[in-house]
């Protein structure tokens, strides 16, 4: 919701108008200097969305302020024009209306323009965030990234790195969503207020590292690519168990994490639905944008969302840090899911990770079944992602 600023007011004013922490305006607004405001400057106030509202007989501004537990000055400001408290029938005001709903949704899958939808409409209500594009995936689609918070501890979580898993989408933009509802509501998540954490904490979010690969799961092939990938699935226009990008290279085994390793175990050795790691690592450009972030932003810690199992992996050569372990104990008590040290896997994202920056890394395989697994089940693998979320906003050892 965006105002215009009349003589004598603050940033700080606007806080304790709308009861938004004056954080998240200053945040929102990073081209105005808050010691020198300017008449009839604009300002955006984050959280809100100004409604027109048809005066009926009766109506004071009084009882339309109480009525959205706010000041009356709420409503004068949003309408410059009104040269009293007086209102008249049938007259038709804007009124400042308090954003207590998520913009996400559960009741179809989320594709890549899905996606692009829902990060603008978080942009306008929230503009205390910033959303960067990090790389362009293979078909030029960009790879998004959101920003949250101010704070010196940098945290990273990522989702659908696998076309099938185009679930874990979902699960991360929702607890994204409820995180800046509790910020800007002063609500809570799991019986806890969440403003400390924008202060301590930067918040990297990449909510979907493949769009092309979900997309065709979810949408099929490109007309100009059709004969293609079908040539990879063995002939099948069926591509609802396809894992990799739309050139047939497996991302999360894609980095330079023991790939020859990965490379001479895996059975692919050609451009196929899963699990071929490509002829050398960081060929393809999603797989380049992820590396690149981690080795510009000096991540503490990093999160990989994928399905299933209902476990997660920590651990990696021996490289990753002693602190790993009471964080992988602190995300089995939160969620229940079983904390597995090593597997035989490697050129992973959380394996990269580990090695080359020597800091944990966790690969979470939320819910159970076979991929892709089905939207009746995003309420179940939402309750334990968001203790888990929770847990790695909380880490204060770090």
């Amino acid at each position: 919701m965006e105002i215009t600023i009349r003589s004598g007011e603050t940033l700080s004013f606007f806080s304790r108008l709308f009861k938004v922490p004056i954080s998240l305006i200053e945040d929102s607004n990073p081209n105005i200097s808050p010691n020198n405001l300017k008449l009839r400057e604009k300002v955006k106030i984050p959280g809100y969305i100004s409604i027109p509202y048809v005066i009926q007989d009766g109506d004071t501004l009084l009882d339309i302020a109480a009525a959205i537990d706010l000041h009356v000055d709420a409503l004068l400001i949003l309408n410059p024009s009104m040269e009293s408290e007086s209102v008249k029938m049938g007259e038709t005001i804007y009124v400042p209306e308090r954003i207590t709903t998520p913009f996400t949704t559960v009741k179809s899958a989320c594709n890549y323009l899905s996606l692009v939808k829902t990060i603008h409409s978080l942009k306008k209500a929230y503009p205390f965030i910033s959303v960067n594009i990090i790389g362009k995936s293979v078909l030029g689609n960009s790879i998004h990234e959101i920003r949250i918070g101010r704070g010196k501890k940098k945290i990273h979580m990522n989702a659908s790195f696998h076309a099938n898993e185009w679930i874990t989408t979902m699960v991360l933009m929702s607890l994204v969503n409820n995180y800046l509802l509790s910020l800007t509501n002063g609500s809570m998540i799991r019986g806890e207020k969440t403003f400390h954490s924008y202060e301590e904490i930067e918040l990297s979010i990449v909510p979907m590292v493949n769009p092309d690969g979900v997309d065709l799961v979810l949408n099929g092939p490109p007309r100009e690519l059709r004969e293609d990938v079908i040539q990879m699935n063995e002939g099948s226009d069926e591509f609802v168990h396809w894992k990799a990008n739309i050139r047939g290279i497996d991302l999360n085994n894609q980095f330079p994490a023991n790939w020859d390793v990965c490379k001479r175990n895996k059975t692919p050795k050609s451009p196929a639905p899963r699990d071929f790691p490509g002829h050398s690592p960081l060929t393809e450009p999603e797989a380049i944008a992820m590396a690149n972030l981690a080795k510009k932003s000096s991540f503490d810690y990093i999160i990989a969302f994928h399905t299933q199992g209902e476990e997660f992996y920590w651990g990696y050569e021996g490289l990753e840090p002693s602190v790993s372990e009471e964080m992988a104990k602190e995300f089995e008590r939160v969620s229940g899911y079983q904390a597995i040290r090593y597997v035989n896997s490697h050129a992973g994202y959380k394996d990269w990770f580990i090695q080359e920056f020597k800091r944990p890394g966790f690969t979470m395989e939320l819910g159970k079944g076979i991929n892709p697994l089905p939207l009746s089940q995003f309420q179940k693998i939402l309750k334990p992602s968001e203790a888990i979320f929770k847990a790695a906003l909380s880490f204060s050892f770090l």
